[in-house]
């Protein structure tokens, strides 16, 4: 059975990579732990707040790879010789992955009282138009001229 996606138009050239995003960004979804936050800090800045509670700072890592922002937890089980009446409170470890987009870079990552707080800033962008020049026919063989603009 072949799936439709709203990517298969001919007007959309060269999002195939937009579609494979949602697909990782919906298998990543599933799983709610740990629990998250994602908060706007300024015009270009977000904050995602992880409650990380019982994790030590070797207990965890923030990596970024290729456009993806990778949160890992892993607690050493130290259960050894104890015994629970109740346990309730787990040695889990988790993976927690967020897409970014072209451009956002990690700026920080601070463990403060059980939370994890990993800023992000989105850079302003400038806005460029080309112009593309026009060929007479096929026989005229100078090559085109793309004339970059910035605007501000």
């Amino acid at each position: 059975m072949t799936r439709m996606s709203a990517f298969d138009s001919p007007l959309l050239l060269g999002f195939d990579h937009v579609e494979r995003m949602l697909d990782r960004v919906a298998k990543a979804s599933n799983d709610g732990y740990p629990p998250y936050n994602i908060e706007q800090t300024s015009e270009q800045g977000l904050r995602i707040t992880l409650a990380v509670a019982g994790f030590t700072m070797d207990d965890l890592s923030v990596t970024v790879e290729d456009n993806q922002l990778v949160l890992r937890g892993k607690q050493v089980d130290d259960a050894d010789g104890r015994v629970f009446f109740h346990r309730g409170i787990a040695a889990r470890q988790f993976v927690k992955t967020f897409v970014l987009a072209e451009g956002i870079e990690v700026v920080d990552a601070v463990l403060e009282s059980g939370l994890l707080n990993v800023d992000l800033e989105r850079p302003v962008s400038d806005v460029r138009s080309r112009t593309i020049k026009i060929k007479q026919s096929a026989s005229d063989s100078t090559p085109s001229r793309i004339v970059e603009h910035k605007t501000e």
